[in-house]
């Protein structure tokens, strides 16, 4: 099982940026996939962003040229640069991993962005 802790969420204007962290601890060896996801008041959570561990990345085409999915494999870590945000964007951004045995999930963090 992997552990993951969300971070960088908060309020910003339209068009600004913000940086997402996803540490992750545990089973880290055994990740596949980590993706980032969000959920807005009544809808259904969906997928933002995803990048597999050999780095190839995948984007919600409503991100595409807007946000960036990245790894640090020495520190652990998976982020989401989230620039040109929009109002739309608000939602609980949560942090996921895949591993052969599992799928695991942070506790998710806020994102609103402010017309």
């Amino acid at each position: 099982q992997v552990q993951l802790v969300e971070s960088g969420g908060g309020l910003v204007q339209a068009g600004g940026s913000l940086r997402l962290s996803c540490a992750a601890s545990g089973s880290i060896f055994s990740i596949i996939v980590m993706g980032w996801y969000r959920q807005a008041p009544g809808k259904q959570r969906e997928l933002v962003a995803s990048i597999t561990s050999g780095g190839r990345t995948n984007y919600a085409d409503s991100v595409k040229g807007r946000f960036t999915v990245s790894r640090d494999n020495a520190k652990n870590t998976m982020y989401l640069q989230m620039n040109s945000l929009k109002p739309g964007d608000t939602a609980v951004y949560y942090c996921s991993v895949r591993t052969p045995g599992s799928v695991d999930w942070g506790q998710g963090t806020q994102v609103t962005v402010s017309s």
